[in-house]
């Protein structure tokens, strides 16, 4: 399992590389092939190709179960010569590298899953699909719609995301996230010659930024972070037009109408200024539904059988997962890698926790 990481952590697959994200998938198709997977390309023009493997088995009995969903993605946050600075490699029992909690080990362990089954039982317990996104760094818009047609014809999703911490839980509720931005558009004038006229957009939106500070409340999950600001041409100019992207957090499907609404009744101070707000809630929150709880109570049975007390956690961060449990499927997260540094420059997985990941995988295929 560790050589199969180093090899997709050593392919680098930035979300906005289409080539970089093309190659890992060309190089995992024939892997899966191996296994008697049938590989599909989705080609996407603006991001890269996302691919489906699925496999069937020969016996009729376990050919009438429903199949279950593998769900994950090749794409990372890091852009391409990272390794130069970040190698992959071992150090201590952990084995570091761009993208190696976020998520290769956990496609890594997809593979080594569906060959022990194979192995174990001379074929396959039950139909699977894996589907490898190309985009979820990025919002999944070329790759969504697909997650959730092969959501509806399986019986469960399980999501090989890293777990949650160092104590390996997997993922029962996750928030949900959207994406904004916020434009003012000023009126430009010459910052010595005539300041009066002019009516700055960086001016405005400063202002604007202390109203959506407000609009965070912590205690019932919501989260409004002005992000990455933009604005102005030069530094004797009054500022025409500026910028502001913003990440929103919810914990309850109930608030994502409530807070969108108060997103877009925000009102300029200068009515020189005018004010756009453009995006929306990508992801509806993950919520812990019965057909959650049931598939963790599953995971936590079978990690007993080795004397493993799995825990499950509720999380910030928003993945596919979000997408199939908000179409009320039953959908566990958190499956994938043991680690921690996700997008971060310390980003590590515990080698030794990769066996169990395997063994709780290999379970929950055989009886999600």
């Amino acid at each position: 399992m560790v050589d199969t990481i180093r090899n997709l952590v050593e392919i680098e697959s930035p979300s906005d590389n289409k080539p970089a994200v093309d190659r890992i998938a060309a190089f995992l198709a024939p892997k899966f092939e191996a296994l008697g997977g049938r590989t599909r390309l989705h080609r996407s023009h603006d991001f890269g190709d996302s691919l489906q493997i699925d496999f069937d088995t020969p016996s009729r009995e376990a050919a009438n179960r429903r199949p279950v969903l593998l769900l994950g993605h090749y794409d990372t946050v890091y852009p391409l010569g990272t390794l130069a600075s970040m190698p992959c490699g071992i150090e201590n029992g952990h084995l570091r590298g761009p993208g190696v909690l976020d998520m290769k080990s956990g496609i890594a362990l997809m593979l080594h899953a569906i060959a022990a089954l194979q192995a174990w039982h001379g074929q396959l317990p039950r139909p699977v699909t894996v589907f490898l996104v190309s985009d979820e760094e990025v919002g999944s818009y070329s790759s969504r719609k697909i997650t959730e047609t092969l959501a509806k014809e399986s019986a469960g999703v399980l999501v090989l995301e890293p777990a949650a911490g160092l104590r390996g839980a997997v993922k029962t509720a996750r928030k949900g996230v959207g994406e904004y931005t916020l434009r003012v558009k000023g009126v430009a004038a010459h910052a010595g010659l005539d300041p009066g006229k002019g009516h700055s957009a960086i001016l405005e939106l400063s202002r604007q930024i202390a109203v959506l500070a407000k609009l965070n409340n912590l205690s019932r999950g919501i989260s409004v972070n002005p992000g990455v600001i933009q604005g102005g041409t030069r530094t004797n100019v009054v500022a025409a037009e500026a910028t502001v992207g913003i990440d929103v957090r919810i914990k309850s499907a109930k608030q994502a109408a409530g807070l969108d609404r108060k997103l877009r009744s925000l009102k300029p101070f200068d009515k020189h200024c005018k004010l756009e707000m453009t995006g929306s809630i990508n992801r509806l929150p993950m919520e812990r539904t019965t057909g959650v709880a049931a598939l963790c109570k599953k995971a936590q049975e079978i990690a007993l059988q080795v004397g493993w007390k799995l825990e499950e956690a509720a999380v910030g961060g928003g993945s596919d997962g979000n997408f199939t449990a908000g179409m009320g499927i039953p959908t566990l997260d958190g499956l994938g890698g043991v680690g921690d540094g996700a997008h971060a420059v310390h980003e590590f997985i515990v080698i030794s926790e990769l066996p169990r990941r395997a063994l709780l995988l290999a379970g929950m295929i055989e009886s999600a």
